[in-house]
């Protein structure tokens, strides 16, 4: 049995009217899509408004004129606002739930030309939804003034986008200059690092609901707000600033002020009015890095804020409108703080809807190189004059960089901050392999996570003296070596992906968190021992 053309379709109560003896010499679109030499329609499920029941059995009458191989079933659907987006769309949707699709002996097309707006709109959402499993259908009138019995031309849109290589090409080439803004235009090689980087370009474009980025102290939590901002910015969904704000520094009576501002005369010492970060930042974007130092009265009224874009000022009477995404940033377990009472619980389930961690740079080894030309570009922009490594320099430094003796406890802020001093020590522009060798004698002696440390008497603390008198050196290199990746980090998970960075990219599967814990176990110890003073 040959496959039906079904059209489906909305009568035009204006661009479908004509009189009826002139009716022929008028270009009507749901009548031309019957009137095709080459598109013959089997049936015509024709929607109409029960207020304009005469013009529905009217256009019903001349379809079987023109084509009488077209059957015209008629569906009384009735809007009381044809341009109120929820009445329609709901009631669209009702009318595809209730007809019978038969898409194994039907082909379905969705006429589009007919209708207001906003139930055009509403048709194509069904149909790229697949809710009506058609593709698109668009008539257009005769060209010219001379439009008697021209049935005028039919084309129809087809919504799948795979099927098209040009476009689906541009927006991947669109997706990935939006990743490469996110990092900077950093040329990143770690895979997880690149994957959290692709999803949060897709939520940060389709959402404006808060962020909750996490991680440790330098991992760039800061520069990822602000290329946020710079990716909706250049696509125009912000139209205010990028405001950002250190919680850490918001201490007593001032804090409040600082984020909701402040009438006149509102405490001693408030000669005129204020009007806070949060209405600075109204049409645009709110960076609130390390959200879990706020006071509780803070957070109350910032939970406020963001449910009903309104606060009061300190000492006002009148609330203030504002509308502006969120961006929180911290480097502690917040989960934490809400079971010790320090941070509502409501306010963290509010910005916890899309929560992201930075990896540390110790957990991204393979990024140093591209994120060490990165700050050299950097360097020169700073010193104004251009800046580079030897070759046998850059290996020397790599080669130390990327072992685990560098402890980078400070991230990437410890990355920038060392480029920065070789860069300024560099004779002519150039750092030497003795400036590499200087640079890291220093960070040894600054950084005690990357020397040994106290190491014999936290295997003692936690083993026991003659425990740990009896491991071999081996061993309890390799063991101290664990811990202080472990005190660097605050789950099991992110200190086992930065131990098992190189092995795991070779499993085809990995529990970072099960090996770790399977390895303290054979001396003994859990998790919360080494988190425990």
């Amino acid at each position: 049995m040959a496959r039906q053309n079904v059209v489906i379709g909305l009568v035009g109560t204006r661009i479908d009217q004509s009189p009826r003896r002139s009716r022929w010499d008028r270009w009507r679109p749901t009548v031309a899509v019957c009137r095709q030499e080459d598109f013959l329609v089997d049936r015509f499920e024709l929607l109409y408004p029960s207020s304009h029941t005469t013009l529905a059995k009217a256009l019903q009458q001349d379809i079987h004129s023109c084509s009488p191989e077209t059957n015209v079933i008629l569906h009384p659907v009735d809007f009381d606002d044809p341009w109120d987006f929820e009445e329609v769309f709901g009631t669209l949707h009702d009318f595809t739930r209730r007809y019978p699709f038969d898409t194994e002996q039907n082909d379905y097309f969705i006429h589009v030309t007919t209708g207001s707006h906003v139930q055009q709109i509403c048709l194509f959402l069904l149909t790229e939804s697949r809710h009506l499993p058609g593709v698109l259908l668009q008539t257009s009138p005769p060209r010219g003034k001379t439009q008697t019995h021209d049935a005028g031309t039919l084309s129809t849109i087809d919504l799948n986008l795979a099927r098209y290589d040009a476009l689906a090409n541009r927006f991947a080439s669109e997706q990935r200059e939006a990743q490469q803004v996110l990092k900077c235009g950093i040329e990143t090689r770690n895979h997880a690092f690149n994957q959290l980087i692709e999803r949060i370009e897709r939520v940060a474009l389709a959402s404006k609901a808060p962020l909750l980025i996490t991680g440790p102290t330098g991992a760039g939590k800061t520069q990822l707000a602000r290329q946020i901002y710079e990716l909706k910015r250049r696509r125009e969904q912000f139209t205010g600033p990028l405001v950002e704000v250190n919680c850490a520094t918001l201490r007593g009576d001032q804090a409040m002020s600082a984020l909701f501002g402040h009438s006149k005369g509102a405490f001693t010492g408030a000669a005129s009015a204020r009007s806070g970060l949060l209405k600075r930042a109204h049409g645009g974007l709110l960076f609130l890095d390390e959200i879990g130092e706020l006071g509780s009265d803070e957070q109350a009224l910032l939970l406020r804020a963001i449910e009903e874009q309104r606060f009061l000022p300190v000492g006002s009477d009148e609330e203030v409108e504002v509308e502006f995404q969120l961006i929180a940033g911290t480097n502690r377990n917040l989960a934490d703080d809400v079971a010790a009472g320090t941070f509502r619980e409501d306010l963290l389930a509010r910005i916890n809807l899309w929560s992201f961690r930075l990896p540390g740079l110790a957990e991204r080894r393979e990024d140093i190189a591209p994120n060490l030309d990165f700050e050299l570009d950097r360097a020169s922009d700073s010193l104004e004059r251009r800046v580079r490594m030897t070759a046998e320099a850059r290996s020397e430094f790599l080669q130390w960089a990327e072992s685990p003796h560098a402890g980078w406890p400070g991230n990437f802020r410890d990355l920038s901050a060392c480029v920065t001093r070789m860069a300024t020590l560099s004779d002519s522009g150039r750092i030497s392999e003795d400036c590499v060798r200087e640079e890291i004698q220093h960070l040894a002696t600054q950084w005690p996570s990357a020397a040994s440390g106290d190491d014999v008497s936290t295997i003692e603390r936690l083993l026991g003296e003659g425990a740990a008198a009896r491991l071999d050196l081996f061993d309890a290199a390799q063991l101290a070596a664990v811990i202080r990746c472990c005190r660097r980090h605050t789950s099991l998970a992110a200190a086992g992906r930065e131990l098992f960075a190189v092995s795991r990219a070779a499993r085809s599967s990995s529990n970072d968190s099960d090996r770790l814990r399977k390895y303290l176990q054979r001396f003994d110890i859990a998790w919360a021992d080494l988190k425990d003073g």
